[in-house]
């Protein structure tokens, strides 16, 4: 209480791109170590960087989502420190001169819309990688360095200090997240490195306009260590300073076992890297005809197709919000509407099966929308034959488990094999109807007792002894009509 927390994110995007940013060097994860570092990678004399295209169209088309100002002419600079999986002694990034300027990334937050004010996106390369243990090849009390991942290609985007909780913070986190990977430049593996966050953190009494003195947590691969250790780490500065201390510029790392940050060096200011322009690279040109070429071919966005969803399908916010999650959620979304389009389906019952059936069991699986084994055609029959009243939806759920299975390649055929179909006969509804009736004598006074509970069991009843082929409605208005 009395306190404010004052948050800013630097967010480090692996680009989606075969080569490195200065070199011919793969960027596929998971290969053996130093296989994939070229002579660019590792320094050697003479060598030059050659900077990869694909890089800055990546870059282009992150300025063009967030509304940004792209630069037409940036610079790369040296960014000069010593570490040991840092090759030549510096790292190749951009300092005063960045590839994108401004912008914005809109987060929900408590179902209300919020800017977050964006100071600047620039490209560098990545450092390779320090291993202290789990290869036999190095002795112990030794470590080795992989340089694989050294000049990989990142795109730093980097927030105004304007976030004031742990729940922005991971909601800007999880939003940009979705941009940059719906716009393709990202695959946003989190637990293979290629989204990373950075977390500015300081604390300021209620009412004080000068910000506090900053900590910065390193490298969270996760949205849920994110929101905590800013929590964890706010709450560290409180007490520091409440106890009569002071808080120290220093970078920190977040332990989540311990529940707790600790220091890990003394925060570096930008003089400290003695920035300057890198003399081996030319300043980076963006002609104006290229990036209006990358603008035509840019997707529908997130903010755009949920506005779209909810006026044009008259989806709810939350549902549009849900839909437009991922991009491959959209994907799927508009392939099950276009396929049910000439069989009436309605959209808002395409999007609860993808709220509800599909994400469960992708999430039981540990599948990602476009794996999923219900395909969108599938879905669109399946939730046809429902609204056509050929089965319930209970059944419907049965049907979408066949489905699953790779058993039967469309819901009519579940139903012709399993006999499925919905009983129409009212004849027989009516008798199964008195059956549970006159067999529950207790449930039935209940209900003319007036407890709604008591008809919800009777329609089960009768649910049941149908083997969930009756229509609950029809159920339900002849047992209202009977009693």
């Amino acid at each position: 209480m009395g306190w404010e927390i004052v948050i800013g994110l630097e967010c480090h995007v692996q680009l989606k791109t075969a080569s490195k940013i200065f070199s011919p060097a793969s960027t596929q994860f998971g290969a053996a170590p130093n296989t994939q570092a070229h002579m660019v990678d590792m320094a050697l004399p003479g060598v030059l960087p050659v900077m990869n295209r694909e890089a800055a169209a990546c870059a282009i088309r992150l300025g063009l989502a967030v509304g940004g100002q792209i630069a037409h002419r940036s610079i790369f600079a040296r960014k000069n420190y010593f570490y040991p999986d840092l090759p030549k002694g510096y790292q190749i990034s951009q300092y005063e001169t960045p590839v994108v300027s401004g912008g914005q990334v809109v987060i929900s937050i408590e179902g209300q819309q919020r800017p977050i004010e964006l100071t600047r996106a620039h490209l560098e390369e990545d450092a390779g990688k320090s291993i202290h243990e789990g290869i036999a090849a190095i002795p112990a009390g030794c470590s080795g360095i992989d340089l694989n991942r050294a000049g990989t290609p990142l795109l730093e985007i980097v927030s105004e200090p304007v976030m004031r909780s742990a729940k922005e913070a991971a909601a800007y986190a999880r939003a940009l997240h979705s941009l940059v990977t719906w716009i393709g430049i990202c695959d946003g593996n989190l637990q293979e490195g290629s989204f990373r966050v950075d977390a500015n953190v300081s604390v300021r009494p209620a009412g004080q306009r000068e910000f506090g003195t900053r900590c910065e947590i390193k490298n969270l691969n996760s949205f849920r260590f994110l929101e905590r250790a800013i929590e964890i780490e706010a709450q560290r500065q409180v007490e520091l300073i409440e106890d009569g201390g002071q808080v120290i510029q220093e970078t920190r790392l977040y332990d989540p076992d311990a529940e707790q940050t600790r220091a890990m060096r003394s925060k570096e200011d930008a003089h400290d890297y003695r920035y300057f322009p890198d003399p081996d690279l030319p300043p980076l040109i963006l002609e104006p005809a290229w990036i209006q070429e990358i603008q035509s071919q840019m997707p529908e966005l997130p903010g755009a197709m949920r506005t779209r969803l909810t006026e044009q399908f008259g989806l709810s916010e939350y549902d549009a919000l849900m839909v437009s999650a991922t991009r491959g959620t959209a994907n799927y979304f508009f392939q099950a509407l276009d396929a049910g389009r000439s069989l009436g389906v309605d959209p808002k019952a395409i999007a609860n099966w993808i709220m509800g059936d599909v994400a469960s069991s992708l999430n039981r699986d540990g599948l990602e929308i476009e794996q999923c084994r219900v395909s969108a055609v599938q879905l669109a029959g399946l939730i046809a034959r429902i609204a056509d009243g050929t089965v319930s939806n209970k059944i419907g759920r049965e049907i979408f488990a066949s489905l699953w299975t790779g058993e039967f390649d469309s819901a009519d055929a579940v139903i012709s094999a399993k006999g499925m179909q919905q009983i129409q006969d009212t004849g027989l509804i009516a008798q199964l109807v008195d059956e549970v009736l006159a067999g529950n004598p207790k449930m039935v006074e209940e209900f003319k007792g007036g407890k709604d509970k008591a008809l919800n069991a009777l329609v089960g009843q009768v649910m049941k002894k149908s083997q969930g082929k009756a229509n609950p409605q029809q159920v339900t208005d002849l047992i209202r009509s009977k009693l």
